[in-house]
């Protein structure tokens, strides 16, 4: 990993119901630029990472920072990398689990706003979390992300063999 290059990783939550089968658990990104948006504007619970972390590691701080509570034990399943549009690549692995979006906790990030104003105000960093089918999430994932939740469903499917069934 270089110095300069920028990475993230994250953990995408899923679970199969009778209803509507499989399901993905994404959060709405907080903070006035995503305030009222909604298509692309929901993002895989994730976060950057540097040099000295593993990407698993980061995957799972992140998760207890953004969800605001413990990862679920269980065998994460690897998603691969794929790299955003701005360039940084993100690293996903996936994990069945069923958590309740309610109980979520966020954490929370300051920044100035409005801008130019000299107020610094604090935000939540995911103001949300819902349980999505795929295709809803397509629409509400940020175009870069889209892609873990069709690898995702290929694997539950048999589409596409797990590549690492027994986890980080």
């Amino acid at each position: 990993m270089s110095p300069n290059e920028r990475r993230s990783a994250g953990l995408l939550l899923f679970r199969t119901t009778g209803e509507s089968g499989l399901e993905v658990l994404i959060g709405h990104m907080g903070g006035p630029f995503w305030a009222g948006r909604e298509s692309a504007a929901w993002s895989v619970p994730k976060g950057e990472y540097g040099p000295g972390e593993e990407a698993a590691a980061a995957a799972r701080r992140e998760f207890g920072e953004e969800f605001g509570h413990p990862v679920p034990n269980g065998p994460w399943v690897a998603l691969g990398e794929s790299r955003q549009s701005g360039g940084k690549i993100v690293t996903v692995w996936a994990l069945e689990a069923g958590l309740d979006p309610a109980t979520a906790v966020p954490g929370t990030f300051t920044m100035e706003w409005p801008r130019g104003s000299g107020v610094q105000q604090e935000f939540p960093e995911i103001d949300r979390f819902a349980w999505c089918t795929p295709e809803v999430a397509a629409r509400r994932l940020v175009k870069g992300q889209r892609v873990f939740v069709d690898r995702l469903r290929d694997m539950v499917t048999g589409e596409r063999e797990p590549s690492a069934p027994d986890g980080p």
